[in-house]
């Protein structure tokens, strides 16, 4: 169930706030899905190009205009990857938890919904000494059980969910928990993922930028928060990147957007400074 709550005024005068957020996957996005994907060198290569190309251009892309994102790291990723997520902290941005497999909740026992919080936590701990505030789940599915054990590990918020466009509060059996919620509208992998088995789509970067765009606008008309959702491996490509350099300046360029990480957004919408 979803319940409205108050939103805040945002910080410096600012009519909306936005939330540049990338899902680090690397190969576990693949390897979640099935064991087999271990012996597909050539797949594995291209969830490997998010750490090797579009990272890096994503960091310094942010830097370039003193942006802060929030990065959702698998546990895995952290494992694999160390410095690259060490990276990402050291430059000032949020890590956020994305389970530790990239395990799809819907598709795991209980005991393997436990393993894919608590490995992750762990691994994130060891990795940057970090304990992330906020949760989003593989392929934005959640479970009853996977929800009590976010509220069991004391999470602040949750970004995986689509019942508003604005924060509010996802409710399951007398448990509530902040949502900052998504849309695979807001998603580079819907309009461009293609992989052999499956196909997808190989969408045009400018009609993306026209939905993405009028999503920001409407955001400030309604003075109200909006999270994009990137992936690396995805907007890293060339020629897609330039729409990610596109939103990136439109944002810092406007005096009406607050640019924000989730968990700033999240503190302040509890904070319960309301405007309504």
């Amino acid at each position: 169930m979803s319940r409205s709550i108050a939103l805040p005024s945002w910080p410096e005068g600012a009519d909306a706030a936005v939330s540049l957020t990338f899902d680090v996957d690397a190969e576990c996005g693949w390897l979640g899905e099935s064991p087999e994907y271990a012996d597909r060198l050539t797949t594995l290569s291209e969830a490997r190009f998010g750490i090797t190309r579009g990272l890096p251009r994503i960091l310094a892309l942010l830097a370039e205009h003193g942006l802060k994102g929030t990065f959702y790291v698998p546990g895995d990723t952290a494992e694999r990857h160390p410095d690259a997520v060490r990276e990402i902290a050291a430059a000032g941005h949020e890590i956020g938890h994305h389970g530790h497999l990239h395990l799809r909740s819907d598709r795991i026992d209980h005991r393997a919904q436990r393993e894919e919080i608590e490995r992750g936590l762990a691994a994130l701990a060891t990795c940057v000494d970090a304990r992330p505030s906020g949760y989003r789940s593989a392929s934005w599915e959640i479970t009853p059980f996977t929800f009590a054990l976010l509220a069991e590990h004391g999470f602040a918020y949750d970004s995986s969910c689509m019942g508003d466009d604005r924060p509010y509060l996802e409710e399951h059996e007398g448990v509530a928990l902040l949502e900052l919620p998504v849309h695979w509208s807001l998603d580079d992998w819907p309009h461009f993922a293609w992989n052999i088995d499956s196909g997808g789509r190989l969408g045009d970067p400018e009609a993306v930028w026209r939905i993405w765009n009028a999503e920001l606008a409407s955001a400030i008309a309604e003075r109200r928060h909006v999270t994009y959702t990137m992936h690396p491996e995805v907007i890293g490509r060339a020629h897609r990147f330039e729409l990610l350099r596109r939103l990136v300046e439109a944002i810092a360029a406007s005096e009406r957007l607050w640019c924000a990480t989730h968990g700033e957004v999240a503190e302040l919408v509890r904070s319960g400074a309301a405007r309504r």
